[in-house]
C-alpha cells in the first residue's frame, strides 16, 4: 500500500516526473471485486515509477441498451470508493453525470472526471470546479483538441484545484475511434496536464450489436505511441476476468498483463524524455 493517506481535500499532480495513472474495472460490481484491483494496483504503485488514482464508475450512464449493467448507484457506489480509498491509502475518482452528483462525489473523490460525452455542459463543469477538486475531462469525440481551451476556462473561472484533459479517440464514421496524436501536443499546450485513456481509445462503439465492442491487443501500441509524444498521465480500465465484466469487456486489460504492459509504456516515455 502506499505509505501515507491523500490529502482529504485536494490531490496534486506530483512534481517529481512519475506517470499519473488513472486505472480500476470499468464499473463497480462488489467489494469483493473492487478490493483485490485496488490491492494489485497499489502493489504495483510501489515498485514502478507511477502516481496511482484508484478509479471506477458508480454509474454507467451512456450504456447502449437500457437492459446493460450500470452499477451500484450513487450511494452505495460512493460508499465502496470511500472504503477503497481508506483502506489503501490511495486517491480514487469517478465520473458524475449530472450536476446534483458534484457535491457527495466531492465529499469521497479526490478527482472529479467529466464523461467525454458532457465535455461541453457548463453546469456539470462549474458543479464539479465548484467542489474544489481537481477535474479531469474526457475530450469529446466530436471536438478538435483545440476547443478543449473554453473547457479549461470554464473550469478555471468556477473555482477547480487543478484541470487534466483526457484523450480517448475521435469518431471517424466506421464503428472505431482514432487517435491524432497531435491532439495531445495541442492540448498539453493549454497549460493543463494530458492524459491518454488507452481503454476507451480501442472501442469500437456498436461494435457488439447492443453493446461496445474493442480490441484490447490495440492498447499496448496506442499507449506506447502516446508516451513517446508526451503525456503526463495514463489511463487503464482493468479487471480480473475482463470477459466476464458487465462493461467494457473487450477493452480492458487483464489485471495480470498489467505490470508487464505498464514497464513497455514507460520505458518509451523515458526514452522519450532522455
Amino acid at each position: 500500500m502506499n505509505a501515507s493517506a491523500p490529502n482529504s481535500s485536494t490531490f496534486a499532480l506530483n512534481n517529481e516526473g512519475r506517470l499519473l495513472l488513472i486505472a480500476g474495472p470499468c464499473v463497480l460490481e462488489s467489494r469483493e471485486l473492487a478490493f483485490p484491483i485496488a490491492e494489485h494496483l497499489c502493489q504495483l504503485a510501489e515498485r514502478l515509477p507511477i502516481q496511482l488514482v484508484f478509479k471506477a464508475s458508480f454509474d454507467k450512464a451512456n450504456r447502449t441498451s437500457i437492459h446493460s449493467y450500470r452499477g451500484l448507484g450513487l450511494e452505495e457506489g460512493l460508499k465502496l470508493l470511500e472504503a477503497v480509498r481508506t483502506e489503501f491509502q490511495v486517491p480514487v475518482t469517478t465520473d458524475l453525470h449530472e450536476s446534483y452528483q458534484a457535491a457527495p462525489v466531492g465529499q469521497v473523490c479526490d478527482i472529479l472526471q467529466i464523461p467525454a460525452f458532457l465535455a461541453r455542459q457548463t453546469d456539470l463543469l462549474v458543479a464539479a470546479a465548484q467542489t474544489g477538486k481537481s477535474v479531469n475531462v474526457k475530450k469529446g469525440q466530436f471536438m478538435a483538441p483545440w476547443d478543449m481551451k473554453h473547457v479549461v476556462e470554464k473550469l478555471k473561472e468556477a473555482g477547480a484545484k487543478e484541470t487534466f484533459l483526457t484523450e480517448r479517440g475521435t469518431f471517424f464514421g466506421y464503428g472505431r475511434l482514432v487517435n491524432d496524436m497531435r491532439g495531445l501536443i495541442e492540448m498539453r499546450s493549454l497549460g493543463v496536464p494530458v492524459v491518454f485513456d488507452a481503454t476507451h481509445s480501442v472501442q469500437e462503439p456498436g461494435g457488439l450489436g447492443s453493446q461496445t465492442g474493442g480490441n484490447r491487443a490495440m492498447v499496448l501500441p496506442l499507449a506506447k505511441a502516446a508516451a513517446a509524444v508526451g503525456i503526463d498521465g495514463l489511463f487503464l480500465e482493468t479487471h480480473p476476468e475482463p470477459d466476464k465484466s458487465p462493461s467494457d469487456g473487450p477493452n480492458m486489460v487483464p489485471l495480470s498483463d498489467l505490470e508487464n504492459l505498464l514497464q513497455r509504456i514507460l520505458a518509451v516515455r523515458a526514452a522519450a524524455q532522455g
